[in-house]
């Protein structure tokens, strides 16, 4: 699934759960290993919880992102296509 680059993929409800450089994403409603202020309002489903550990946008970064459970690494961007680009 991709992500609509107007909107830089704050709609984005796919299911890629693995950065760029393959890292797996931490799930949303977790703080470990890396703690953050996420609610859950700016996200599709409404809620942390049903985010699982998807890529999401949910602060108007360029592109989709997600926090990864690699500790040496915080956060990074994921491996999703803007649509229209085939």
């Amino acid at each position: 699934m991709c992500y609509n680059p107007k909107a830089r993929g704050s709609n984005y409800i796919g299911g890629v759960n693995t950065t760029f450089d393959g890292r797996v994403c931490q799930h949303w409603n977790s703080h470990e290993p890396h703690s953050h202020n996420q609610d859950g309002s700016q996200f599709p489903e409404g809620d942390l919880a049903a985010a699982e550990n998807y890529c999401r946008n949910p602060d108007g970064e360029m592109y989709v992102w997600c926090y990864t459970m690699d500790p040496a690494r915080r956060w990074e961007f994921c491996d999703v296509e803007p649509c229209g680009m085939r």
